[in-house]
């Protein structure tokens, strides 16, 4: 297949939103063209502001995708919301710029959708560079019993499905499995079903928003359902990679989820449930290092601290003022 009637006719859009991932943005990107032979696809790109010089990369290397270069960081849901504005294909691919596709994948993701279109939302399996599972391409909706044993570290346990409940246990991803969330590493949908939801909900900065779009996309009749056929590198974490910042985040994507989809009671014990989280591990951490004196459990009291004396920027979830500070605390990191 060709460059141009891959564009000139797309069945599915590709969409990517960057920040600071040049050289993984650029190996993704042509990973798809590599591995993506039996369906026609455009892909469009949103870079978020980035510093590192990923806008002028991309136009390089690859001049045919459509490339929106945003001049401030519009957040994961908001970008692909005017990414998917765009797309011309029937379903539209969510891929994340620090994933690979690796045999056929998109092609065998597309040919699971067209085998069991009552799904309506389709994701396959990732793997980490090491061919290990990586078991974030799906999870399980987040229950009080769930906040629970994410708080203690109970889920750590993952291996069962009693303590890990979001990450469905032991399961590794090996069979077709209808769950309750995929996530937007490899989120494959109806372009109609994304109309009709009206796509993320803009109040979410990053993280939680595949989870919302996939709770309200459930009550149209649709089943998100993961297929092993297809198989992707997901690297993770690479656009945040302080940790503490990144949990931050997921904190406050987290308690905006149970804002959105939970009666006020168990947003009320959910929330005193997560801000112990970060005392948990300060406590836990800061003993680990007196005891056995390694320099990684100082490092992670140090990181829990942290957390816990920014508990105001995730406690109300991803308020206007959480996703200003979101933006200063991103533009402060960055090296003078």
């Amino acid at each position: 297949m060709t460059s141009s009637n891959r564009f000139s006719d797309p069945e599915l859009t590709i969409v990517l939103v960057s920040y600071n991932t040049k050289d993984l943005t650029l190996e993704c990107i042509r990973s798809v063209f590599e591995q993506t032979r039996s369906i026609p696809f455009e892909v469009i790109v949103l870079d978020n502001a980035s510093t590192d010089g990923s806008a002028e990369a991309l136009r390089e290397a690859f001049p045919d995708i459509h490339l929106i270069a945003s001049s401030e960081n519009l957040g994961f849901g908001r970008a692909n919301n005017l990414l998917a504005k765009q797309a011309r294909g029937r379903r539209i691919l969510l891929l994340n710029p620090d994933t690979v596709v690796l045999d056929h994948a998109v092609d065998r993701l597309c040919e699971f959708a067209d085998k069991n279109p009552d799904r309506r939302i389709w994701g396959g399996r990732t793997v980490f560079a090491d061919g290990t599972l990586n078991p974030s391409s799906c999870w399980a909706d987040a229950t009080l019993w769930s906040v629970f044993c994410y708080v203690t570290g109970l889920s750590r346990f993952n291996w069962s499905r009693l303590f890990n409940p979001e990450g469905y246990g032991s399961w590794k991803r090996d069979t077709v499995r209808a769950v309750d969330i995929v996530t937007g590493c490899f989120f494959l949908i109806d372009k109609d079903l994304w109309q009709q939801l009206g796509g993320f909900d803009p109040q979410f900065f990053m993280y939680g928003e595949e989870a919302d779009l996939c709770m309200r996309a459930r009550r149209f009749g649709a089943r998100p359902t993961i297929t092993p056929a297809a198989t992707i590198v997901h690297h993770g974490h690479a656009s945040e990679p302080d940790r503490a910042e990144q949990r931050i985040k997921v904190l406050a994507g987290r308690i905006t989820l149970m804002q959105r989809h939970r009666p006020p009671l168990t947003l009320a014990i959910a929330k005193m449930l997560y801000l112990m989280l970060p005392i948990v591990r300060l406590v836990a951490y800061q003993a680990a290092g007196m005891v056995l004196q390694k320099e990684d459990y100082r490092r992670s009291a140090s990181a829990a601290r942290y957390m816990w004396l920014n508990r105001d920027r995730w406690i109300n979830g991803w308020d206007d003022m959480s996703i200003a500070q979101a933006q200063f605390w991103r533009q402060s990191a960055l090296p003078k």
